[in-house]
């Protein structure tokens, strides 16, 4: 519905209203009883009237033998002497009769006068008052369209200010954002010694790291305004409204100076150019055209830095980084166990949680998780503890949502076959033991066979601490924990009854060997370089194309080294599973019947972890499978060495 047809409506309601009113105000009043002029000459003649008053066109006349109210209607322009002059009434009866005459020269005979006719022309006089706002609020928002649209955030704006007390973790960004906020505070300081500050800040790292909280607590411990605007806001379909609304931006910073922009996802307008897509006048190149003229150009910024965000800095324009625009960069990482336990704590503080809720214990359950993750992790477990009917947040429904937020919800409500069942224990049966008797594989932290999300059922497995590096020997020992689940199911049901419950752990057992072979330099036969390049479409901003650098003879060969790196991860989880059958079959028992068992219940079922030992690789001449040779004696359980 249009904003005319609106107008129209609501003033159609309002006319409606007010003649609604009228009309119930008058239906209160009593109706006078109408006469006729001989009726009334009658009345007269019997000396039954008391009194007759002239109101213009009407005579209301007061009889003696009734309360009720009665009038007689005659010619606006005849007096009462020429309407009862015909009649022959003798004078004395006349002179009993209390008459008067009132006029009608007061507001409400001219407002009756006048009505019908100022009526009209206030109807057309407020549809044309409403057409002229709708068009003016047309022109306003095309005059405007390449105004600015970015948010400002005052330094008075108390409610939403953000300081680093807000900001947990992130140590070294925070120290190399000191010295903006240094120079913000008391810019006279570093102009004495002939310091120029860096006029662009370029925030990189992973979603959910912080840049965006982090460039608020900037501004918010300089205490300067903060003009923040997302990248897409300057790309229009017209020409030319980015590079104005660019212009527009930086100008009211100026005015407010000192002040921080800042422009999150930069790269939506920041990509590298000269792809030749787009033509020369791309609405986005010209748009990067007017921030590059705007931070280092002929008009430099007084008190003015720009602090922008991205998560893909490799296809950012060189212009844009080279020094005078971007030359200082933070990078943000995914917080380690410190800063996470740190980062629990601030999201924690309106939470009521339990006493014995620990976070350094959830802070090791959630590696590998950003700052964005946690804050949903807790949030999760509020909703949950909600849902229970709980006052507190209790242990349970925090590690809960580490699986919610890893895998998604919970499907108790699916109903599988005892069959199917059966298979899912022994499939992440496997995938437990395989990654227990390994040293180099991550501890087991839980096993389920309760689906979550797309998965029948899962196998959580975390590193006791945070690592930067990956060795090989930890790789190898990943690819046989993720073929557990294929080795088991093919030991205990055949070949033939392979269910497709593997086919993700397949397809991650194949990219993390072809990785080993063509990124990481981890083959000794293919020698210790890089297979492939990837290649970026710049604005499609994804790594769908790979450039071949190897010949197809370089080509078998990789395929070779992955098949033989899968077989290897292969056999060293057949190998296990074979020896430890009996707790196998132990473990998947008890997993049918409990369906979910916490570290501390799996390790007092199949024993410690062994330690101090590494996963053996067989010699490089022989066939590598890690299967005892037949000439060997016959070991125990307790004398294999993984």
């Amino acid at each position: 519905m249009s904003t005319f047809t609106k107008n129209f409506i609501l003033v159609f309601l309002v006319l409606f209203a007010i003649a609604a009113a009228i009309s119930y105000g008058q239906s209160k009043r009593e109706t006078p009883e109408v006469l006729g002029i001989s009726t009334l000459v009658q009345h007269i003649q019997k000396d039954n009237v008391a009194s007759l008053t002239v109101k213009g066109s009407l005579i209301e006349a007061d009889l003696k033998d009734t309360e009720k109210k009665h009038e007689v209607r005659k010619e606006q322009t005849q007096s009462l002497t020429d309407l009862l002059g015909p009649f022959n009434i003798a004078p004395e009866k006349l002179t009993t009769i209390d008459i008067k005459v009132e006029s009608e020269r007061g507001a409400g005979y001219w407002f009756g006068v006048l009505l019908p006719f100022l009526a009209p022309l206030i109807i057309l006089g407020l549809l044309l008052y409403f057409m002229g706002r709708q068009v003016s609020g047309m022109n306003n928002r095309a005059l405007g369209f390449g105004q600015s649209g970015g948010h400002e955030q005052k330094p008075e704006d108390k409610k939403d200010k953000v300081t680093f007390a807000d900001v947990a973790g992130s140590e070294e960004a925070k120290k190399e954002l000191e010295e903006i906020i240094d120079f913000l505070k008391d810019p006279k300081r570093f102009t004495k010694m002939g310091a120029k500050i860096p006029k662009g800040v370029l925030m990189m790292g992973s979603p959910g790291t912080g840049k965006t909280l982090l460039a608020k607590a900037v501004a918010g411990e300089a205490d300067v305004p903060f003009f923040h605007m997302s990248g897409s806001e300057f790309v229009e379909m017209f020409v030319g409204v980015g590079a104005s609304r660019v212009r527009s931006l930086f100008q009211r910073a100026k005015k407010t100076a000192p002040a921080i922009v800042f422009i999150d996802e930069i790269d939506a307008v920041g990509r590298r150019r000269g792809a030749g897509l787009g033509g020369s006048h791309d609405e986005r190149e010209q748009t990067l055209n007017q921030i590059l003229v705007e931070m280092d150009g002929f008009d430099p910024n007084i008190g003015v830095i720009v602090i922008a965000a991205t998560n893909r800095p490799d296809v950012l324009d060189p212009a844009l980084l080279r020094p005078g625009r971007f030359d200082r960069r933070v990078v943000l990482d995914q917080p380690d166990i410190q800063e996470r336990e740190a980062i629990l704590k601030i999201h924690a503080k309106n939470k009521p949680l339990a006493k014995d809720v620990s976070l350094r214990k959830v802070a090791e359950r959630t590696p590998g998780f950003s700052g964005a993750d946690l804050a949903n992790l807790l949030n999760e477990a509020a909703i949950l503890a909600v849902r229970r009917d709980k006052k507190e947040i209790q242990e349970i429904e925090i590690l809960e949502s580490v699986e919610k937020v890893l895998l998604g919800p919970e499907r108790k409500s699916r109903v599988i076959s005892p069959k199917e069942k059966e298979m899912t224990a022994y499939h992440e049966a496997g995938h437990a033991l395989v990654a227990h008797f390994l040293p180099d594989a991550d501890p087991v932290r839980k096993i389920s066979i309760i689906s979550r999300g797309r998965a029948g059922g899962y196998t959580l497995k975390m590193p006791e601490e945070d690592k930067r590096y990956h060795y090989r020997a930890e790789f190898i020992a990943d690819l046989a924990v993720a073929l557990g689940g294929y080795a088991t199911e093919k030991m205990m049901y055949g070949f033939d009854a392979i269910s497709t419950g593997p086919s993700s752990d397949l397809e991650q057992a194949t990219k993390l060997a072809r990785a080993m072979v063509t990124r990481y330099g981890m083959s000794k036969k293919l020698g210790p370089r890089t297979y492939g390049e990837q290649e970026d479409l710049i604005f499609l901003g994804r790594d769908i194309h790979e450039q071949r650098d190897y010949s197809e003879k370089w080509a078998e060969m990789i395929d070779k080294e992955v098949g033989d790196l899968i077989e290897e991860g292969m056999a060293i989880a057949e190998k296990i599973l074979k020896v430890k059958r009996s707790l196998l079959d132990k473990l998947v028992k008890t997993l049918i019947e409990k369906e979910t068992l916490e570290q501390e219940e799996f390790v007092a079922l199949v024993g410690a972890r062994q330690q101090g030992t590494k996963t053996k690789v067989a010699p490089e001449e022989t066939e590598q499978k890690l299967v005892p040779k037949k000439e060997e004696p016959k070991k125990t359980d307790d004398e294999w060495d993984f």
